[in-house]
């Protein structure tokens, strides 16, 4: 069991029968009544993400989440297989459950896979990664690198705002927390 004093931004919990992150959090002391903690948590089966307020000093269950490092092999029938470095096994996790992570995920690309016991959560993502321009409007002549930006298709398919001076071809490094363009690789 934690306090709730003690929550930190990362922390995963079990809350009414679910496995959630803590996202954000915010210690409260009002001027009259008891203290409280305003936290904002991600479910992590679901991805649902939810207020709750819980008192001071109230105790929580701390979820016991696993990370094992993979690599994505490929697609076969609407399952993703991944491969686990150390031992070889293979597992497949549907692509509903990581539909956005896939938008960032190549083949042979290593990430960490989230499990609780042996209940596969999802998908890690590296906070940055290396991805392609698989089609952009071309540059026009006096377009300068501080003036606006253009969509840009990645070979993911993931959709990016980037510099008028990107080209097809051109590998980008996009965050994977929000899908925005970094800089080029």
């Amino acid at each position: 069991m934690i306090s709730v004093n003690d929550f930190k931004t990362g922390l995963t919990i079990e809350v009414d029968g679910g496995i959630w992150r803590v996202v954000d959090f915010q210690h409260v002391k009002p001027g009259k009544g008891a203290a409280f903690v305003r936290s904002k948590l991600k479910n992590l089966r679901t991805g649902a993400v939810q207020e709750k307020t819980f008192r001071a000093g109230e105790k929580v269950a701390k979820a016991q989440i696993n990370n094992r490092k993979m690599q994505y092999l490929y697609e076969s029938g609407g399952n993703h297989v991944f491969m686990d470095l150390e031992t070889y096994e293979q597992i497949e996790i549907p692509e509903e459950q990581i539909k956005e992570e896939l938008k960032y995920t190549l083949e042979n690309m290593e990430v960490n896979i989230i499990m609780y016991g042996s209940e596969i959560l999802g998908v890690e993502l590296p906070n940055t990664v290396i991805l392609e321009v698989a089609e952009t409007e071309p540059n026009i002549k006096g377009d300068t690198s501080s003036g606006g930006s253009k969509p840009a298709t990645m070979e993911t398919g993931l959709t990016v705002n980037v510099p008028f001076f990107v080209n097809q071809g051109d590998k980008l490094i996009i965050n994977t927390t929000d899908g925005t363009y970094v800089s080029r690789a």
